[in-house]
Order: C-alpha cells, then sequence, then structure tokens
C-alpha cells in the first residue's frame, strides 16, 4: 500500500497488518530506555551560551550608575532603570512613560497583576474584583496551561473561545463580553501564540482594541512573549494594540508583558509590563508596599548586553541559527511520517517555540501516554486547554528547542509512531461499531 495512503480509507486487514507492523517498532522504541523530553519550551545549552558574556560584563571599577545617576547597588529605583525602560519601550512599541520593569518572570507580574485586581480592583474599578459574586476570564483554546492556572488560583471562572488562524474567534468574543460584566479579562499571546504559533490578524487587534464591553474596568492581558523570536526569514508583523486602543478610545484597556527569558538567561532575565500611565500610577502605589525595587543590577547588565534594538535583532538571529534546523526536522518528519494519511494536522509557525498538532478526536492522551511508555515525555494532553480539559481530546503541543538534533530526531520518530498506533486502533474501533 502506499505509506502516504488515507488510513481512514484502508481495509481492516490492512489496516491490522500496518498495527502489527508498528508495535513491533513500538516494542523496539521501548526496549531502549530512552529519556527524551519534549514537555517544555526551554532553550538549549547552545542557546543560553549566546548570552554568556552578560555574566561578565559588568567588572569591578566599571559604573555601576544609571542614566540617571543613581547606584544601582542600592535600594530605590521601584519600576526600573530609565536605560531599561528606554530599551524595552522600543521592543514593545510604547513610549517609556508607559513602561515598568520587573524581576525576572514576566508569569509574575501577571499573576501580581491578577492578585491585586481581585483584591483591589483596577484604575477605574467600582470595587475590587474578587468583591463580585463570580469573575470570569475568556481563555483562546489552545492557550498557555500557566495562563489558566493563575485563574485556577484565584477562582476565576475560565470560558474556553476557539482559537482561529486570525486569533480568537472575535464574534464569540465579542459577545460574550458585551452580554456579561462578570467578565473581566481575556488572556491573549498575540504573536506566535503558545501553542498554535499563530500572530493575530490585524482586524482581530482592532476589534479587541474597540469592541463594547460590559465590564467598564475589562482588561486585555496581552502576554507579548515572543515579539522577537522568529524561527525563519517570514518574520510575522502584528499590530500595535497600545495604538489600537488609544485610537478606540479605550486606552487602559491592555496590561501588556514580556521579558528576555527566551533572548538571554530565563532564569536571570528582565521582566516587563506595558500599560496606560493612568494604570501605572495605580499599580505603582499598590508595588511600593510589596518592594522597595528589582534587581537593577541585572537591568543594568541586560541593557550593556543588548544594548539597543539593532543588536537584541542580531542576537535573535543567532537563536533562530540553532533552533531553526529544530523545527525544520520535526515538520519535515511530521510530513514525512503522518502525511496524507489524515490522521494528524499541525501548523507551520513563523516563530516562537512550539508546533501544535492535532490528532482524530479522542486520541491525544492515548499518544502522549504511549509515548511516555517509550520514554519520550510530551506535554499533558489537554494542557493547552482551561481546567486541562480539551473537549476534543486531539491536541498536542510539541517543543522543540530543549533536546540535541540527534535526540529530537528520535523523539519525533516515537511521537509519530504514537500518533499512527492510536490512530489506526481508533479506526479499527469506528469500523467495529459500523
Amino acid at each position: 500500500m502506499e505509506r502516504q495512503s488515507d488510513y481512514n480509507r484502508l481495509a481492516v486487514d490492512e489496516l491490522n497488518q500496518l498495527a502489527r507492523q508498528w508495535e513491533d517498532r513500538y516494542e523496539a522504541y521501548k526496549n531502549r530506555n530512552l529519556k527524551l523530553d519534549m514537555s517544555r519550551g526551554k532553550p538549549c545549552p547552545e542557546q543560553l551560551d549566546l548570552s554568556a558574556d552578560m555574566l561578565t560584563i559588568l567588572q569591578p571599577g566599571d559604573s555601576i550608575q544609571a542614566a540617571d545617576g543613581s547606584d544601582c547597588r542600592n535600594y530605590g529605583g521601584l519600576d526600573g532603570i530609565p536605560e531599561a525602560k528606554e530599551l524595552f519601550a522600543q521592543m514593545l512599541g510604547v513610549s517609556r512613560n508607559e513602561v515598568i520593569i520587573g524581576g525576572n518572570s514576566s508569569l509574575n507580574m501577571m499573576h501580581d497583576t491578577i492578585s491585586r485586581a481581585m483584591l483591589h480592583g483596577v484604575y477605574g474599578s467600582q470595587s475590587p474584583w474578587g468583591k463580585k459574586e463570580a469573575v470570569k476570564f475568556l481563555c483562546p483554546s489552545p492557550g498557555y496551561d500557566r495562563h489558566f492556572a493563575i485563574c485556577e488560583l484565584f477562582n476565576i471562572e475560565m470560558i474556553a473561545v476557539d482559537m482561529l488562524q486570525d486569533g480568537p474567534d472575535m464574534d464569540a468574543v465579542e459577545r460574550l463580553v458585551r452580554e456579561d460584566d462578570s467578565i473581566k479579562g481575556i488572556w491573549c499571546v498575540p504573536k506566535y501564540s503558545n501553542p498554535d504559533g499563530i500572530t493575530y490578524a490585524d482586524e482581530t487587534v482592532d476589534r479587541l482594541a474597540g469592541m463594547t464591553a460590559k465590564a467598564r474596568d475589562f482588561r486585555i492581558i496581552w502576554d507579548d512573549a515572543y515579539t522577537v523570536h522568529h524561527v525563519s526569514d517570514n518574520h510575522d508583523q502584528l499590530k500595535n494594540i497600545f495604538a489600537a486602543c488609544k485610537a478606540a478610545g479605550n486606552p487602559h484597556r491592555v496590561f501588556m508583558y514580556s521579558s528576555t527569558s527566551k533572548i538571554t538567561l530565563p532564569g536571570s532575565g528582565v521582566a516587563v509590563m506595558a500599560t496606560s500611565e493612568e494604570n501605572l500610577q495605580t499599580i505603582r502605589k499598590q508595588i511600593a508596599v510589596q518592594t522597595i525595587g528589582p534587581d537593577k543590577i541585572n537591568q543594568l547588565r541586560h541593557v550593556r548586553f543588548l544594548k539597543n534594538m539593532d543588536q537584541i535583532r542580531l542576537h535573535m538571529d543567532k537563536q533562530a541559527a540553532i533552533i531553526n534546523p529544530k523545527f525544520e526536522l520535526v515538520l519535515n518528519k511530521l510530513e514525512s511520517e503522518l502525511g496524507g494519511k489524515n490522521i494528524a494536522s499541525w501548523n507551520k509557525p513563523n516563530g516562537g517555540y512550539f508546533i501544535s498538532l492535532n490528532t482524530l478526536d479522542g486520541c491525544a492522551k492515548e499518544v502522549v501516554h504511549l509515548a511516555a511508555q517509550a520514554g519520550v515525555t510530551l506535554t499533558p494532553a489537554g494542557a493547552t486547554f482551561p481546567y486541562g480539559n480539551d473537549p476534543r481530546d486531539r491536541n498536542i503541543r510539541i517543543a522543540p528547542t530543549f533536546p540535541s538534533i540527534s535526540e529530537l530526531e528520535t523523539a519525533i520518530d516515537v511521537f509519530c509512531l504514537c500518533v499512527e498506533l492510536v490512530s489506526i486502533k481508533k479506526i479499527l474501533a469506528r469500523e467495529l461499531h459500523k
């Protein structure tokens, strides 16, 4: 039979023959005692080595004064040093007056934003969010599991909204926020989304910025984590949400976040939050009770290492040169092993850290389980949906960056084999019940 034959059109005896063939290969992999991990979007050691000079860029005797003359070793600088604000404002396309520089984690900043909103509300709130009988968030899905975990922690009800090829299903989003004032926000990874690698279309950005929300203190949580993280020569362009919100008369609607976690060193990066000056005035009063200031020395060494946007682009070109072959390997393997069989579909992103694959309905959990039994760890099936519940049990997030090329090749071979095995069994079960 043709290797690229549609499995849904094969006869039962052909499917059984294939199943026996794939099961023999699967057992051979199990006997190798593999330990391969594609569960998280982590930079590999070669990517981290690109930032090694940052560890020695501040030497004894060097000036450690910020641009405003303040001593970065001492207390103060609640919202970041001026040169860090300037650099990251350029990266995000906002004014330096609309930026707060934080610690090493944008996730930390997002968590704290939601926590403060629940306790105190946001600028323009009539009362804290947590005083409402119910608080809800829209969650474009598949999406980022750690966003969903924040909602679960604060008992915020999550409403899944389908991700389309141009971003969230805006017909559903507009209807929901127009009708329900307990919907206080929406999570967005707008560029090279996690996990689909989708970049929101201009129209989607405009509709988010201008839509009518029944909750007057509705907020867009704009997690621009992959704003400079390209893996091909085709760079997606994302419309500026700040400009769109201002033009629509909703200048306070968006909270934007990013970090250098996948630019320099994930454990020792710099996070940034951007929003309107009025929002920032409210936030500064609140965080002044929480901290006297972030790690300004780390901010200083990042600015001296990254320097300007031209240098950031050059640095990210080096990152892309390392990870692009890994993305190409995965995509080529998926096409050669699964293409034409009508058992899986996947995205081909121009950037970000993930490849999102959809199996036949009802197969994802079993694929992940089989892969784990053969020594390949994947993100848990369902993790890309609120409450860990993929209603169609089909989405699997592939994270190609951390393994070596040879490890990745083996891991993808095992993964594709598991997809084939589970798919054949699913089709056979369907035929049996006809």
